[in-house]
């Protein structure tokens, strides 16, 4: 599997919701109470195995060696290629999916319908309908889960007591970040779940971002949210159209320092959206990384 992403989605995407991305008066109720912290160079080289996952090219999956296949599937327009497998050195079945295809209209239109909508009780049985999240992603999630699901019970099933880890880049980690509510919901209690997104867009409203850190940012493995110096997609959608993002972030600096961002969209400039307010003082091209070393996309 090896999946294009190029800068050129991100002039679309901008050109869209540059009127969104505007800064809001900051909630006190979710402004970060914790310090900023770095990441120690062992915490960021243990990002290393998830980064080559969400990079999804063939390649960089070889890259972790061990790793096998149970399912993959998508068509890289408007359903995102996406993978299932274990990795027995971290004892953990993977669920990795592509990031946006510029090449592929079907795929740029998801990242274009952002208005927000409830949750599928199909996919999300009981979940609050205060809880909305952009439609794009939503329905673009909808088309896959059901084949995921299957191929993560297979994959349980031959490895008892394995973890489930959601990863992806971008539209990717959008996703990611949607299965990790998902599965939750159709997998037994005592599953460990562990999501790292790279990249990602904001993917919900207030409500969606609470839910998260509620029931995954702070649950089992955690939610990492990982963005490159002046990246500007994970400040898109905007605030002013109502999303926000749950806690998690680790911003990389230009010095190549991870930082630990505590909350919600921490407006400190040491996070993403302190060092990026608008998209006119980013960099498209630190979308792709590096993270660690490692550039998302073909090799």
């Amino acid at each position: 599997m090896a999946f294009a992403e190029t800068p050129s989605l991100i002039v679309l995407l901008c050109s869209l919701v540059t009127v969104f991305s505007s800064p809001v008066p900051v909630d006190v109720h979710h402004e970060a109470r914790e310090e900023i912290t770095t990441l120690s160079s062992d915490q960021v080289t243990s990002f290393k195995p998830y980064t080559y996952f969400a990079a999804v090219a063939s390649s960089k999956c070889d890259a972790n060696s061990g790793f096998t296949t149970t399912a993959s599937g998508g068509d890289g327009g408007d359903t995102q290629f996406w993978y299932v497998g274990y990795d027995p050195s971290l004892n953990t079945v993977v669920v990795g999916h592509q990031g946006t295809d510029a090449d592929n209209i079907q795929s740029i239109l998801v990242d274009a319908d952002f208005f927000q909508d409830e949750l599928d009780q199909t996919f999300f049985p009981g979940i609050d309908t205060s809880i909305k999240v952009h439609n794009g992603f939503s329905e673009a999630h909808a088309r896959a889960a059901p084949d995921v699901l299957a191929a993560v019970q297979t994959t349980l099933a031959d490895h008892s007591g394995a973890s489930v880890t959601t990863t992806g880049h971008s539209l990717g980690a959008a996703l990611a970040l949607l299965d990790a509510v998902y599965l939750r919901l159709h997998l037994p209690s005592s599953t460990v779940f562990k999501t790292v997104g790279y990249g990602m867009p904001r993917v919900g409203n207030q409500e969606f971002a609470d839910y998260v850190d509620a029931h995954v940012t702070f649950s089992g493995g955690g939610l990492s949210r990982i963005n490159n110096q002046k990246d500007p997609i994970p400040i898109l959608p905007g605030r002013g159209l109502g999303f926000h993002h749950p806690s998690g972030e680790i911003h990389i600096q230009e010095s190549n320092a991870w930082d630990a961002c505590p909350g919600q969209d921490n407006t400190d400039e040491r996070c993403t959206v302190g060092a990026v307010p608008n998209i006119f003082v980013s960099d498209s091209d630190d979308h792709s990384g590096p993270y660690d070393s490692i550039v998302m996309g073909c090799t």
